[in-house]
């Protein structure tokens, strides 16, 4: 087998592995109940999915044009998705479309984000 092959099968593995973990991204965001845990849904595996593909699309070029212009996608996805679903976050929280049932620990709560509150003596 050659190297140029040995890519092709690699390229061929990510592109799928990257179309499949996108595909279950889009899956959660329709099937999953609330807000927090659909952007979840939205940031966690479709950033790892698109990585892959783009991985499998550099394996597959193989130019250091197209490698330059991959990796600028996969960082600017890096740094911009974290952002938006943080921002996405705090919009439903705001606007109460979280279920504060499904919450372990609400840090935004109002007691708690008072300056100087905190569980009084006694």
């Amino acid at each position: 087998m050659t190297p140029g092959a040995v890519c092709d099968w690699a390229a061929a593995v990510c592109l799928l592995l990257g179309a499949a973990l996108c595909f279950v991204a889009g899956i959660g965001l329709l099937r999953l109940p609330d807000t927090l845990t659909r952007m979840h849904a939205a940031t966690k595996p479709q950033v790892l999915g698109l990585l892959l593909v783009l991985l499998g699309v550099a394996l597959r070029l193989r130019s250091w044009v197209d490698l330059g212009t991959l990796v600028l996608i996969g960082t600017f996805q890096l740094t911009t998705v974290p952002v938006a679903a943080h921002l996405v976050g705090r919009a439903a929280y705001r606007t109460g479309q979280v279920r504060a049932d499904r919450l372990v620990l609400d840090e935004l709560d109002d007691h708690l984000t008072r300056p100087g509150a905190g569980p009084g003596p006694g």
